[in-house]
């Protein structure tokens, strides 16, 4: 197959681990960086050696470039509708860096146009690639944990002014709640886990931080079709480093975080069992599996199949999540699955 053109609108710190990662895929090149000023994708380029590699301000000039077949967006969270509808209605392929939109109207505007296009989408919730979720998947795949009963997921983190996302996260407008800005890492985890449908989910929330426009604390219970519970808190308001909590609790054992706990399938357990593996509790973007996202993405390109977080895919965790800001905003009403289309 030829090898396929990329271009990556924004260039921030998650922009320099997509272009790690395309650059070292043998299928893809990235041709193009696109930033609102010049200087700074020419920048980026020189700083990872592309060559001939085109500088552009404007999305609308990146997607009409030759030799271009997909586009990576990673600008702040309110761009993503706007520029995936662009790159579909130019029939690229499209990695969307979380969260998919900041509003439910504009992911279902997003859904139109890239089934419009028939073209391949991935959304970045890279932790699916962490070695961590790939050791309980295959846990819950071969029986040893059984059925999921209940899961928790939790997103802590005291996001401040060092964070390069810190001005347009603080602002409702821009960023979306807090679920959408980062505790979606969470939701989607949670999904992955129970590997259910949610049918009803119920939150509440609250704001302790003056700089913040939306609450800075969620939790919410989720039912899913299979009876099972899951749970998520995603808070800003903590004292502490990252923390990603995962609790998985099944009919023949229990994960927590990396121990394990399956006396039928290791008889004569007497403690837990520890897994040596990397957590996914870090901050720095360059700890995530980026290039197993973008070969997954590059492969189902290849084959003509749909990639395990495609839009239709993350869609479903961010029903959720407009699910439990509806049941927060007014003071924990239950909202029902699925939402309207």
């Amino acid at each position: 197959m030829k090898e396929m053109g990329v271009g990556i609108i924004g260039t921030g710190w998650v922009s320099d681990e997509y272009i790690r990662s395309f650059e070292k895929n043998p299928h893809t090149r990235v041709i193009a960086l696109c930033s609102r000023e010049k200087a700074k994708a020419q920048a980026k380029a020189a700083q990872h050696g592309l060559k001939n590699c085109a500088a552009v301000t404007r999305p609308e000039d990146l997607v009409k470039l030759p030799g271009l077949d997909i586009v990576c967006i990673n600008t702040p969270n309110f761009l993503h509708a706007d520029q995936a509808i662009l790159a579909a209605e130019n029939r690229k392929h499209i990695v969307i860096e979380k969260p998919i939109a900041t509003n439910w109207g504009d992911m279902k505007r997003m859904k139109d146009a890239v089934d419009k296009a028939g073209v391949t989408t991935i959304v970045g919730f890279v932790l699916r690639w962490n070695p961590l979720f790939l050791t309980i998947k295959k846990m819950l795949a071969d029986g040893i944990l059984g059925k999921v009963n209940y899961a928790e997921v939790d997103y802590f983190l005291g996001l401040t002014q060092d964070f390069s996302c810190y001005p347009w996260s603080v602002k409702k407008e821009t960023a979306g709640s807090i679920l959408q800005v980062g505790g979606c890492h969470a939701v989607d985890g949670l999904r992955w886990f129970v590997d259910d449908e949610a049918v009803e989910v119920v939150a509440l929330s609250s704001r302790f931080r003056p700089d913040f426009e939306q609450d800075t604390t969620i939790t919410f219970i989720a039912k899913f079709k299979s009876g099972a519970m899951g749970k998520v808190c995603c808070s800003y308001n903590v004292a502490n480093p990252y923390i990603y909590g995962i609790e998985v609790f099944g009919s023949k054992g229990t994960v927590i975080n990396n121990r394990v706990w399956a006396k039928e399938s290791f008889p004569g357990q007497e403690g837990w069992i520890t897994i040596p593996t990397t957590p996914p509790d870090s901050v720095d973007v360059s700890h995530h599996p980026f290039p197993s996202e973008v070969d997954h993405f590059v492969e189902c390109i290849q084959a003509g199949r749909r990639t395990i977080v495609d839009l239709d895919d993350a869609i479903k965790t961010f029903e959720i999540i407009e699910a439990a800001d509806r049941s927060a905003s007014s003071s924990g009403t239950p909202v029902r699955l699925p939402l309207g289309r």
